[in-house]
Order: structure tokens, then sequence, then C-alpha cells
């Protein structure tokens, strides 16, 4: 295949997407069916199916797409087998690109599943080990981290990212600043 017909291609395929992704953002994954999206790109219907082998395709290939242009951001991270903890960078990346986040959240994408990789695990395990001690506790503490900060990306995002990344790294640190072993029992929840 030549150079004009990849770059052909390549813009197809983004108008696919970009059609897909404004619909998503009015529906839900059920109620879009390929005519619309032909329609809003137009494109032939035949050209959808050259690319994809319905809706649910389509949304798994911008699901793996988006989450490694995200990961793009890490590469040098990754190749390390380091961990910076350059939280900024994560979330000026989210805001710069809300409405694929908006997407990602939109299509239930278990987040947790692109993070449960032996290189993320090693990261944590690596500065962890000090604060957590224990494998089980710093498995229970990474579930907890996940979980956390997919909560507070979803919540920013709802809030049409009001607030700057720079924000969000100071309610991060405050929640972990002078971080202290705490224990939560029934005197605690009393006093």
């Amino acid at each position: 295949m030549n150079k004009s017909n990849n770059k052909r291609k390549e813009q197809t395929l983004l108008k696919i997407e970009k059609a897909f992704i404004t619909l998503l953002q009015k529906k839900e994954l059920r109620e879009i069916n390929v005519t619309e999206i032909v329609k809003l790109a137009e494109i032939n219907r035949s050209t959808f199916y050259v690319n994809y082998l319905d809706i649910y395709d389509l949304a798994d290939k911008i699901k793996d797409k988006m989450f490694s242009e995200f990961m793009e951001n890490y590469k040098e991270e990754r190749e390390k087998r380091i961990h910076s903890y350059d939280y900024l960078k994560m979330f000026q990346y989210v805001k710069e690109n809300r409405i694929y986040f908006q997407t990602l959240f939109k299509l239930n994408v278990d987040f947790y599943s692109y993070f449960d990789n032996e290189d993320f695990k090693l990261n944590i395990i690596q500065q962890a080990d000090e604060w957590y001690g224990t494998q089980k506790n710093i498995e229970y503490h990474i579930t907890f981290f996940k979980g956390g900060m997919l909560a507070i990306i979803k919540k920013w995002l709802d809030n049409d990212c009001i607030e700057s990344p720079e924000e969000l790294i100071e309610i991060l640190n405050s929640e972990y600043k002078n971080k202290k072993k705490f224990s939560l029992n029934e005197e605690s929840f009393l006093s």
C-alpha cells in the first residue's frame, strides 16, 4: 500500500472514530448503530465494515488506541522500570483529551486491567514497601490507590475539569501529606 492510500485510510478511520465519539456523547453504546456512524462520517457502509466487525469492535479498538496513546506519556518510565509519580503530566493529558477520557468512562473501560501488569505493580511495590511492609498490604494499597485515582479523574471529568491539573496535585498532596498509620476502629468513628 502506498503512502497516499495509508493516509486516506488513516483519515477515514479518524472520521469514523470522531463520528462514533460524537454519538457516544449523546447516546449509550447500545443505542448507536452503523447507519448513524457512516452518515455522520460521510462514508459508505462497506467502508465501515472493511475496518470493523461491528460497533463493539470499533469501541474496543478506540479504547485500546486511546490507552496506548496515553501510555506513551510514560514510555521512558516503563522502559527504565521506574515510577516518577508525575501525576501532573497525567492530569494535563487527561484535561487536554477530556472528551476521549469521558468516552472511555462511558464505554466502561476496565482501567484496572490496563494497569494490572507486572511493571506497574513492581514500580508501586518498590515505592510502597517501606510504608506497607507485607505483600498482602501492598496489593490492597495498589487496589485502593487505583480505585481512588480513577474516582478522582471521573469526578474531575464530570465537573468538566474545572480545577487545574495543579489544583488536583495539591489535593493529592494534601491527602498523602504527613502520612501516618491510622486505624479505622469503632473509637475513630465515635470521636
